[in-house]
Parts: structure tokens; C-alpha cells; sequence
């Protein structure tokens, strides 16, 4: 299920989006090509991510595991992560809104698609459902839908 708010408790629980990124970032912009953008990441963290809303799921890292700066045009913005474990996702927009996600994709994967997104820095955090896990999984960022 997605959920989106504002996240007023967030800056307080997780690190701020200006502190390094544990897997880096990347510049894109809308029309971006090889759509989709994969990158290799590690799930899982000790932070509860319901204590940053009960609609969050899973266990995500205290910093952000990878910022994307985003300029954007007239497309959607998706996120997913897909992985052999069961993974999570938080994603911090440019205006704090936040957007989380369990199962919404194949399988045990999430996605979170954003309608209308805006230029700026996306602060995206991939979680595992069990604590203590830690799951070798590929972040997807495309402008065309489910990847």
C-alpha cells in the first residue's frame, strides 16, 4: 500500500538529505536515458521505519541510501526495488512530502510512482522487511511506469 504525508517527524528520525548518501546519487533529468536508471543497493538499516509513520514498513538505514536530483518535466517519476528478499521503500520528496511502500510491485517488491513530481532532491531510502536482514537489491528510477 502507498502512503504519502508530510513528514514532520522524519527530519527528526532520519539523517538530512545534505549528509552523504551510503550508495551515492545521480543527476537526472526528465526525457533521461537508459530509462530505466539501476543501481546496486543494500536493504535494511536499524531504523524502524513505522517510527516515521505508521504507514512506513520495514527497517531502513539511518542516512539516505541514495539521493536523486531530479529535474523534472511533463512524466511520472517512479521508484522500485526488486530483490529476492522483501523489500521496502521510503522516498522523501523536495518538499518533504514522503512516500512509502511494501508490496506494490511484482511479487514482494515496492514501487512508488509520483504524478507530477517536482525538480529537486529525492532522498530514497530501500528497507528490509525483517530486522536484521540485509538484502543485495536493484534500485529502478524510470519515467515509464513498473520496472
Amino acid at each position: 500500500m502507498k502512503t504519502v504525508f508530510t513528514a514532520v517527524i522524519m527530519a527528526a528520525t532520519l539523517a538530512s538529505a545534505g549528509q552523504a548518501q551510503t550508495f551515492g546519487s545521480v543527476n537526472l533529468r526528465a526525457g533521461f536515458t537508459p530509462d530505466p536508471f539501476r543501481v546496486a543497493i543494500t536493504s535494511g538499516g536499524s531504523v524502524n521505519a513505522s517510527s516515521v509513520s505508521s504507514s512506513c514498513r520495514g527497517w531502513i538505514a539511518n542516512s539516505v541510501d541514495y539521493q536523486v536530483n531530479y529535474v523534472a518535466g511533463s512524466f511520472n517519476l517512479s521508484f522500485s526495488s526488486t530483490s529476492s528478499s522483501d523489500t521496502t521503500l521510503v522516498i522523501r520528496a523536495p518538499n518533504g512530502n514522503l512516500y512509502c511502500d511494501d508490496d506494490s510491485g511484482n511479487g514482494l517488491n515496492p514501487i512508488v510512482t509520483i504524478g507530477n513530481p517536482m525538480s529537486g532532491s529525492y532522498s530514497v531510502w530501500v528497507g528490509s522487511y525483517q530486522s536484521g536482514e540485509y538484502a543485495r537489491s536493484t534500485l529502478s528510477i524510470s519515467e515509464l511506469g513498473r520496472q
